[in-house]
């Protein structure tokens, strides 16, 4: 099992570091813009621009909890499977979560700081959710999938059962194919019928 870990078990960090700064601009996630590079470029230059640093984005961070029900969600996918997170969150901000979900498995990016601010970022690889799904599955494995967000389209493309969770309008719009559900016990269900073939 991959789950897309913002919007799927945490809040959206940038979305929260917008409303704890007041730096609307920084509300913008992958479910407005596809390109990730984009967005990211967009991002560091209203980080610099307003001399946010990282301890600050780190200190929203440690301010938040996992979603209601994502722990129990977790629990019990890990009581019957295997599961990783991939996702486009970087591991100077997601070590909070994790502890908080009980260190699962995160495959992510990573940030480049130099005296507490941000001034780049180093990809994993391009598409590393897509590339993670087809290393799975060239191992024989099968892979089931989650996400809410452009970004996450490729990696449910590439598994062999995917569905779209808290997905907004747009990209259920764009992407008819995907199961769309809400609620962590429908997202279950979904899952296990996978497992079962059907």
């Amino acid at each position: 099992m991959t789950l897309d870990m913002e919007g799927v078990l945490t809040p959206e960090i940038w979305i929260a570091v917008a409303d704890k700064t007041g730096i609307e601009a920084l509300r913008r996630t992958t479910r407005d813009e596809p390109d990730y590079d984009k967005l990211m470029r967009y991002r560091l230059e209203i980080l610099d621009r307003h001399g946010l640093t990282l301890s600050q984005i780190q200190e929203v961070i440690g301010s938040l909890e996992p979603l209601p029900g994502a722990r129990a969600f977790l629990d019990e996918l890990r009581s019957f499977t295997q599961l990783l997170i991939l996702s486009d969150t970087f591991e100077q901000f997601a070590a909070p979560f994790m502890r908080q979900l009980g260190m699962p498995t995160l495959l992510c990016h990573r940030l480049v700081v130099e005296n507490d601010r941000i001034v780049d970022y180093k990809l994993r690889l391009p598409e590393q959710k897509r590339a993670a799904v087809a290393a799975f599955k060239s191992l024989n494995y099968r892979v089931i999938a989650a996400g809410d967000s452009f970004n996450d389209t490729s990696m449910l493309i590439e598994a062999d059962a995917g569905f779209l969770f808290h997905a907004p309008d747009n990209v259920r719009r764009l992407f008819p194919q995907f199961t769309a559900v809400d609620e962590y016990g429908a997202l279950m269900d979904l899952i296990r019928g996978a497992m079962a073939g059907r």
